[in-house]
């Protein structure tokens, strides 16, 4: 439970610096895994896994900003 939440600090971290040279696309991507890591990491700990929740958090959320970046550059 102590790596898990350290983990996630860790990568929420990563990911708040690592976004000045990104493009607008690959930015929409981390916001989306990083906000699904957190939300589905939340969600595990309910059932008991937090990990898996974040894990699997984290791959809906960077498709669904993918998708939110690709609807906005059609318009």
């Amino acid at each position: 439970m102590r790596l898990t939440r350290s983990a996630l600090v860790l990568i929420g971290s990563l990911g708040l610096v690592s976004c000045g040279g990104m493009t607008p696309t690959q930015q929409d991507m981390g916001v989306g895994a990083l906000g699904g890591a957190a939300l589905g990491g939340i969600v595990g700990s309910f059932s008991g896994n937090a990990g898996l929740g974040a894990l699997l958090g984290a791959g809906v959320g960077a498709g669904g900003g993918y998708l939110y970046n690709q609807s906005r550059q059609s318009r």
